[in-house]
């Protein structure tokens, strides 16, 4: 029973309980205690069964023959290590331990499980959970001794003092004279008031001549002690900034009020945020809008002027536009949220560590190499579909850019569309794939070899604050297209004689059709190297102003960082935007490397080497010949990319990677930086176990942690450990 549905007369003896008869008092206690300790009600079949294989795969410890939960264990089951951590340590959920370990043994047998488990599906856990840890004799009830006993045990060392005596717990439990025991309701009850209370408190102790003003350091402090694990980074960060909204240098009772009631409706705000984002035309709202939202939303006048204030001060920290998108309210409002820039940053610098100690941590590094062949093979396979869809562009650009327009009787074509009908009619559609398989044996290694040259170079130039400088970023980029050379220029060579090959037929007859083997055969390995230096132009500036580029409109534009995954149209978009000039302003370079790699015809100009091959092009040619096949080019890298992405994210959720900080498809989760996982893909057990540390965390905000005191005890057990 929850302390709304709780009868009234409980509520009555809850909120006037030095007025109420011990006879009513014991008979609102008789009617309200929970279930017993030792009993409970059977699991569903379909949740018993998940509790029982959890229970399996997590107990490691053994009682009479049977297997049994130690501490580990179960912290170990109840939060998960691809939960975000970073406001709730995940040792504070090892307090629950003492709830699921009836026998008080050290171990949990699998019957206790099941009723740690049933406990948690009750629609009230959260506050059962914690009348129970109260209630450490079991009686149902949780007395004024008792309470403090537990109390002191779990309290912060520094925790900001706190009356147990005060008037506001007299409403409670009775004064001196007449304590009495609470229900579980009232327990409810009162714990559901007991951060405003201590919040009151703490100001009081901090307000010596009860002016009603505090300082804002004093105000950031009390707002540490009682809702740090509540509240955003950000906004933890900005806390003494409230004094901004008034006149005073100082912070009023009325601002911390204010301030504490925004918090506590933070869900009700989400919910008019959200409502009125998605009627705006820019997805951004102002104060009126807020305030008109607010009122269609709710029955009554749910925020004050000085609430509203507070709420928008912070959520405009970091936009003074006047105009705030939902994630500007995120930001100062969700306890999740983290810089989406340091855990990028974090993220990338596990990366370069990994790299960094492949010799002293061979087992991690072997974790990334092993996820590096992962990607490789979807990598292979995602190249080979997108190359694919987009061959017959290529080959399109290659025939435009080696033909000669100012030889007579060599222009076949007159535009790109000329030639790809043309290619249709004479050759057929067959033809439009003439030399695809060079391109599918060379995708793969080429993609594979620039990304991995580019990380490994990023890594090496980043400096230990995890930045980069552009140029650095630059030499990156320009380094990974360098050494693809090595592998894709034979390839490309071969690619080009076999496209080039099916007009030759068509216009000279009785012009062999020559195979991929031959072409290699007859070339010899310094042939295959034909053009490389012109290959390197293209190359090296191309991937230099690629990467770059992309990792520029990732991160800064679209946000991406470990706290947020990019949807594949935002990929699709930061790809094709990066490709464009990209593939545009290298088109002169791929021109010279197509007619230095294409088999010259009779009558035609041999050409020497890059020199030689320029100046001949813009004497016979002119300027524009050098961007022959530059949209066709642009053209073919959006969808290229677009099918190539396309597909790897396919793989990706078929063929899910499964090591050791692997959640999802290949995501890694960065130490320190747990990913922060879908609501909807989240256990109901973590979520209340999460909820009812919530709850003691505003009895004291190290609830639950081992104190110094404790960890200097266990130390005493290392030997050669000295305490002084």
């Amino acid at each position: 029973m929850d302390a709304a549905s709780a009868p009234a007369s409980v509520h009555a003896g809850s909120d006037a309980g030095v007025r109420a008869s011990q006879n009513e008092i014991e008979q609102a206690s008789s009617a309200s205690k929970p279930p017993p300790r030792a009993s409970s009600s059977k699991l569903p079949t379909t949740s018993k069964s998940r509790a029982q294989a959890t229970f399996r795969s997590h107990a490691s410890g053994l009682l009479d023959g049977e297997p049994h939960m130690t501490q580990d264990d179960f912290v170990r089951a109840i939060a998960p290590a691809n939960e975000d951590y970073h406001k709730i340590a995940r040792e504070s959920y090892a307090v629950l331990f003492s709830i699921a370990d009836r026998k008080h043994r050290g171990l949990v047998s699998l019957q206790d499980w099941e009723f740690f488990e049933n406990l948690l599906q009750k629609p009230d856990a959260e506050y059962e959970i914690a009348f129970r840890l109260f209630d450490t004799d079991g009686n149902g009830v949780v007395d004024y001794d008792e309470f403090i006993d537990y109390y002191s045990k779990n309290k912060s060392d520094d925790s900001i003092p706190f009356d147990w005596n005060s008037d506001w717990v007299t409403l409670y439990i009775g004064d001196k004279r007449k304590r009495h025991s609470m229900t579980y309701p009232q327990f409810a009850q009162m714990l559901r008031g007991l951060q405003g209370e201590r919040v009151r408190q703490a100001f009081h102790f901090y307000d010596k001549g009860n002016t009603g003003y505090i300082e804002p350091e004093q105000f950031q402090k009390i707002i540490e002690k009682t809702a740090r694990h509540k509240l955003s980074d950000r906004l933890l960060s900005s806390l003494q900034t409230l004094c901004n909204i008034s006149t005073s240098s100082k912070i009023s009772y009325a601002n911390v009020r204010a301030f504490q009631n925004v918090i506590r409706e933070t869900d009700m705000v989400d919910v008019i945020v959200k409502n009125a984002c998605s009627k705006s035309p820019d997805g951004k709202i102002t104060r009126f809008d807020f305030m008109n939202e607010a009122a269609r939303s709710t029955k009554f006048s749910l925020f004050t002027p000085m609430e509203i204030d507070v709420l928008f001060h912070f959520a405009s920290l970091d936009n003074k536009t006047g105009r705030l998108s939902h994630d500007d309210f995120r930001r100062v409002l969700d306890p999740s949220w983290q810089d989406p820039v340091t855990l990028y940053t974090l993220a990338q610098a596990e990366k370069v560590e990994a790299a960094k100690n492949a010799f002293r941590a061979p087992v991690h590094f072997l974790s990334e190499v092993f996820e590096s062949a992962y990607h490789f093979m979807l990598g292979s396979v995602a190249g080979a579909f997108g190359a694919t869809i987009v061959y017959p562009i290529d080959l399109v650009k290659t025939r435009m850019q080696n033909q000669r327009s100012k030889i007579p009787g060599q222009l076949l074509y007159k535009n790109s569309w000329d030639c790809f009908t043309k290619v249709i009619n004479r050759e057929g559609f067959q033809g439009l794939y003439s030399g695809l398989g060079p391109q599918l044996v060379g995708v793969a290694p080429e993609k594979a070899i620039k990304l991995t040259v580019n990380d490994f170079a990023r890594g090496k130039l980043t400096d230990e604050d995890g930045k980069i400088s552009l140029l650095s970023e630059i030499i990156s980029g320009g380094s990974a297209g360098a050494c693809q050379v090595v592998f894709t220029n034979p390839l490309e060579i071969v690619k080009i004689r076999l496209q080039i090959q099916g007009e030759v037929a068509k216009s000279m007859e009785g012009a062999p059709k020559r195979s991929a083997i031959w072409i290699v055969r007859n070339l010899g390995l310094l042939g295959l190297y034909k053009g490389a230096s012109a290959c390197l132009m293209r190359d090296v500036p191309f991937s230099a102003i690629y990467f770059p580029t992309y990792a520029h409109i990732k991160k800064d534009y679209f946000g991406e960082g470990p706290n947020k995954s990019l949807g594949i149209g935002q990929l699709l978009v930061a790809g094709a935007i990066a490709g464009m000039p990209a593939a545009y302003f290298t088109t002169p370079c791929d021109v010279i490397k197509t007619r230095l790699q294409a088999e010259a015809r009779v009558g035609q100009t041999h050409y020497r080497n890059i020199h030689h091959c320029a100046t001949t092009i813009w004497r016979e040619e002119g300027f524009k010949a050098f961007f022959k096949g530059g949209p066709a080019r642009v053209m073919r890298s959006s969808p290229q990319f677009g099918c190539t992405l396309a597909a790897y994210e396919l793989l990706q959720s078929l063929l899910p990677l499964h090591i050791g900080g692997k959640t999802e498809a290949g995501h890694s989760i960065p130490s320190g930086a747990a990913k922060e996982v879908p609501p909807e893909k989240r256990q109901v057990e973590y979520l209340r176990s999460r909820n009812a540390l919530k709850i003691l965390l505003d009895i004291d905000e190290n609830f639950g942690r081992p104190k110094v005191t404790q960890l200097k005890e266990s130390w005493k057990l290392v030997p050669g450990f000295n305490s002084k």
